[in-house]
Parts: structure tokens; C-alpha cells; sequence
């Protein structure tokens, strides 16, 4: 058996196909050793499971970065400013207005040269007092010296202005352009454009809308009531791309999930595909060799697998259950050990069990164990290689779909619980492609891949593929 497999697996780079199946198979293991060696499983699931807070800083649905190069325009990424980090563009300063009065300035500069606004703005605040809280209004500077009030408020705690939601900004800044151009925007003017639009007439439809490009300014004056007053500030100015895989509408990096969910589907195909076709090999030989009453009942057993209707089946157990992923692979491989396999198995051990070298070992005294492991099973792994390469495909799939029909584990990162996101989160509806398409695509090379070498293995074990 040994010779048969080694010529076989010598003859596998004669073919180009399987090469270029294996040369995929590889790089998918080292995206797979890499993603376990650089974020390890808790860490991902960690991440993954946090939700906003966490991520926080992230743009929300945002493009993956390469997406700009495609539409040939530079799509804005996410600028960070932070007063308590000493950095290039931040300036804190505190100046004393009285024996216990002080008023602290903080100016953060950043240049914007992008082709599109930003998707999103958020400043979020710290403060630290003993009586008095304080008072902090901030105000936002434009590259052509438009000055634009933001906000006066005095903070109890800390907390966060989400400047692109702010209606009152909203409409004072309608207000403002009205007075400037004549007449009011055809659309619902947002902060954010308004922030970062040219102000002409281009401004008042949104199709025309273009980007005032320059030296942007926040400056933030605080004025400090307490001795032991201080607070700071963090300016996000979130893009529209994000890494090598973007973000989803929790704003969790896709990169993540799509790293994660190779080796997760590796393992899953690899491991439900060699444990059934062994399984199924096993209890074939047995009720081929036993016969009888042995037969029978393992026949009758198969035939009611066969006829139970594995999804609903499965939906069933993990509605009943809560199950991790690798309980999901157990049952699969429960449900499917007793499938047509068997019946198949069954038949070539039935016409080996009546070989003449098989009666010779029997003159010799073997017992049923060793004609079958030594004389019977050698003669089918052959055929049974390129069975489990092909099938390991099948069960990729079958992970991903399970996991878009809610079935899968909702804490593991894996390419379909990315689809499944996706779906709910209305990629397609929002033109957000890139959300479903990369872990599909994922889904597609890593099927071609296995389908090509199990193509090839079946052409080189099966002699009439061999000779078509």
C-alpha cells in the first residue's frame, strides 16, 4: 500500500492543476500558522466579542484600505489626536487667570488632503476636579479661517461629543450657510460636511459637495474653578478604509474573523472529512467480514441515518444545546458515520473478502483483526485518498453555511459568521461588498484548491480516470 501511495503522490507533480491546488493548500496553512502564533484564540475571541468600546476608534463600515487605489481617489483614513500623549500637531497649555483660576488651551492641528469627507467625528473627553467642574467650549478652524463654535458645556465626568450627530450644530451651521450663499442645502447638511466642505455653491447639493483640503484646527479652552482641575481631550476623525479587510457595522476589524477563520475551517474540513471516511471504512469492513446478524443491524442502523434529515437535525441539537464549534464537528461526524459511505465501504470489502490471498491468510490462522487492518483496509485507502481530499471542501462549506443559518458558534471569528454579519448588517444593500465578498472569496479558493489535488489524486488511483 505504502508503494502504491508514494508513486501515486510522485505522479501528483506531473499534474499542473494540483500544484497549483497544494500551492494555495500551503499558503492557507501559513495563514493559518500565523494567525495562531500572532493572535491567539482568546485574544480573537476577545476582540471579537467586544463590541463598540473596544473599538471605538475604528471607523464604522469602513472600506478596506486597498479600496482606494480601485476607485483611483484617496479615501480618508482615521486621524487621531490626543492631548495626554505629547505628539506633533497637540499643544496643551495652562495659563493662570487669578490666584485660583487657570485656563487651559489645547490646540490640535492636522492636515487633511484626502478626496472625500470624513465618515465621522468624535471628541471624547476626560476631567478631573474636587468641586467645581469646567467650563470648556470648543471651537473648530478651517484651512480658509472660517471659525466654527462647536460646543459650551461644563462636564460632570467624563464622556464623549459625538459631533456628527448633533442636530443643534446641524442647524445652526444651516443657518450660517444661508446667511453666506443665499439659500438653504437641497439635502440634510451634516457636521461633518459642513466641517470639512469647501463653502461655495458646490456645497448646497450634495453630489457636488468637494473637500476643503489644508490645516484643520481644534482648539478647546477650559476654564479651571478648582486648584486641582485638569481634563484632556481626544479628537477622532474617523476614515472611510481601514486595514487590509475594513470594518463591520460594530465597527470590529474583518481582518480578524477572516484570519481566524482559516485554520477554524482547515481544521473543521480536515478533521469531520478523515474522521467520517475512517469511520465509515471501519464499520463497512466489520459488517462485510461479520455478516450475519452483525450485517444486518449495521445496515439497518445506516439506512435510518440515511433517511434522517441532517440539517433540521442539527438545527435541532444546537436550538436544544448550546454548543461551541467543535460540539458542532462532533455531531456532524456522529450524524454522518453511518452514511452511504458504508454501503459503498461495505461493497468493495464484500468482493475482497472472496480474494484467494485472503482464504490464504485465513489457512494461515489470522483472525478477523488482522485480515483487516493488514489485508483488507491497505487495499482501499488508495481510493478512499481522494475521497477525503474532495470532502474536505464539503465540510468547509458546510461550517460556513451552518454558521449563516445562525447555527455556528456565535463567539468564534469564522468566514461565515462574517457572511452572516453581513447579511444582517444589509452589506448588499449598503453597496458594502467587500463585507461578504472576501470571506466568499476565501470560501471559493480554498474549495478550488482542495477540489484540484482531489481531481488529480482521483485521475492517478483510478485507473479508467486515469485513462480518460
Amino acid at each position: 500500500m505504502s508503494s502504491v501511495i508514494a508513486e501515486g503522490l510522485k505522479s501528483v507533480a506531473s499534474y499542473k492543476s494540483a500544484l497549483i491546488g497544494a500551492a494555495i493548500i500551503l499558503m492557507l496553512v501559513g495563514i493559518s500558522v500565523y494567525t495562531v502564533v500572532a493572535i491567539p484564540y482568546d485574544e480573537a475571541v476577545r476582540l471579537w466579542r467586544a463590541g463598540e468600546q473596544t473599538w471605538i476608534e475604528a471607523p464604522r463600515n469602513a472600506y478596506p484600505t486597498w479600496y482606494s487605489y480601485l476607485l483611483q481617489k484617496r479615501l480618508p483614513e482615521t486621524i487621531i489626536k490626543d492631548s495626554s500623549k505629547p505628539e506633533l500637531g497637540v499643544n496643551k497649555v495652562i495659563v493662570p487667570a487669578g490666584e485660583t483660576i487657570k485656563v487651559l488651551r489645547i490646540e490640535m492641528s492636522f492636515t487633511f488632503d484626502y478626496d472625500d469627507i470624513p465618515s465621522e467625528i468624535n471628541i471624547f473627553y476626560t476631567v478631573r476636579y474636587n468641586k467645581s467642574a469646567p467650563q470648556i467650549t470648543m471651537t473648530w478652524l478651517k484651512p480658509d479661517g472660517t471659525e466654527i463654535e462647536l460646543r459650551k458645556f461644563n462636564p460632570g465626568s467624563d464622556g464623549a461629543y459625538y459631533l456628527s450627530v448633533d442636530s443643534s450644530l446641524a442647524s445652526r451651521e444651516v443657518e450660517r450657510l444661508v446667511n453666506k450663499l443665499g439659500r438653504r442645502p437641497s439635502y440634510e447638511l451634516t457636521p461633518t460636511i459642513s466641517l470639512f466642505a469647501v463653502e461655495d455653491q458646490s456645497i448646497l447639493e450634495r453630489e457636488t459637495v468637494s473637500v476643503m483640503k489644508g490645516v484643520y484646527r481644534l482648539s478647546v479652552e477650559g476654564l479651571l474653578l478648582d486648584p486641582q482641575s485638569d481634563f484632556d481631550v481626544k479628537l477622532v476623525v474617523y476614515g472611510k478604509v481601514y486595514g487590509w479587510a475594513g470594518t463591520d457595522h460594530l465597527r470590529r476589524d474583518i481582518g480578524i474573523a477572516l484570519l481566524w477563520g482559516t485554520p477554524i475551517a482547515l481544521t473543521f474540513g480536515l478533521i469531520a472529512s478523515v474522521s467520517i471516511a475512517l469511520i465509515q471504512m471501519a464499520i463497512g469492513a466489520i459488517s462485510a467480514w461479520f455478516g450475519g446478524v452483525v450485517d444486518n443491524f449495521i445496515q439497518r442502523v445506516t439506512e435510518v441515518f440515511i433517511v434522517l434529515p441532517f440539517l433540521p437535525t442539527l438545527i435541532m441539537v444546537s436550538t436544544l444545546y448550546k454548543i461551541d464549534i467543535w460540539t458542532i464537528l462532533l455531531v456532524v461526524i456522529i450524524l454522518l458515520s453511518f452514511g452511504p459511505g458504508v454501503k459503498n465501504y461495505r461493497a468493495v470489502f464484500l468482493q475482497l473478502k472472496e480474494s484467494q490471498y485472503i482464504e490464504a491468510a485465513k489457512a494461515f490462522g489470522a483472525g478477523a483483526p488482522r485480515i483487516i487492518l493488514l489485508h483488507l483496509v491497505p487495499r482501499v485507502i488508495p481510493t478512499m485518498i481522494p475521497a477525503i481530499v474532495y470532502s474536505v471542501a464539503d465540510f468547509v462549506f458546510l461550517e460556513a453555511a451552518l454558521a449563516i443559518l445562525g447555527i455556528g458558534d456565535p463567539r468564534t471569528p469564522t468566514w461565515g459568521k462574517v457572511i452572516e454579519d453581513s447579511f444582517y448588517g444589509g452589506a448588499l444593500f449598503k453597496g458594502l461588498y467587500y463585507w461578504t465578498l472576501q470571506p466568499a472569496f476565501l470560501l471559493l479558493i480554498t474549495s478550488l484548491s482542495f477540489a484540484l489535488v482531489g481531481l488529480t489524486l482521483d485521475k492517478i488511483f483510478n485507473p479508467r480516470l486515469r485513462e480518460v
